[in-house]
């Protein structure tokens, strides 16, 4: 026979693969440590609302900073007076109904007082605008 099998029972002479079977074995021993398996478990939510708020800037109609915004006022009013954000008119990024409850199209805030007829004579109309995804077209 050309190949002889290795006898099971004989102890390894090689002390080099002794001690790379201990590192291997400590290497194990840390991974799988109780410690390290619960910050992993703890963390686990974190991580998901992490992916999740990542995922809603990049497929929001909003751009990256009105995205956040708009995903704060989600939150709540209180959220937003707390980061000194707001009031959010209907169609803004920001405004959902919910944050709305009188219904005047202004959330997180107060509707705005109207004009005197005077002031409102002398100031030009605002041109008509139209947002298609992160492009804003004006009607002349």
């Amino acid at each position: 026979m050309l190949f002889k099998k290795p006898m099971q029972d004989a102890p390894d002479l090689n002390p080099r693969s002794t001690r790379r079977h201990q590192r291997a074995e400590a290497t194990r021993r840390q991974a799988l440590s109780p410690v390290r398996i619960l910050i992993m478990v703890l963390l686990l939510p974190l991580t998901t609302v992490l992916i999740a708020v990542g995922v809603f800037i990049r497929v929001s109609e909003y751009n990256r900073d009105e995205a956040v915004i708009h995903l704060i006022a989600l939150a709540g009013c209180d959220a937003t007076q707390a980061m000194g954000i707001g009031p959010f008119r209907e169609g803004q990024p920001g405004y959902h109904t919910r944050n709305d409850p009188d219904g005047d199209g202004v959330a997180c805030g107060f509707a705005e007082t109207p004009a005197p007829q005077a002031a409102l004579s002398e100031s030009r109309p605002e041109p008509q605008q139209r947002a298609v995804g992160n492009a804003k077209f004006v009607r002349p």
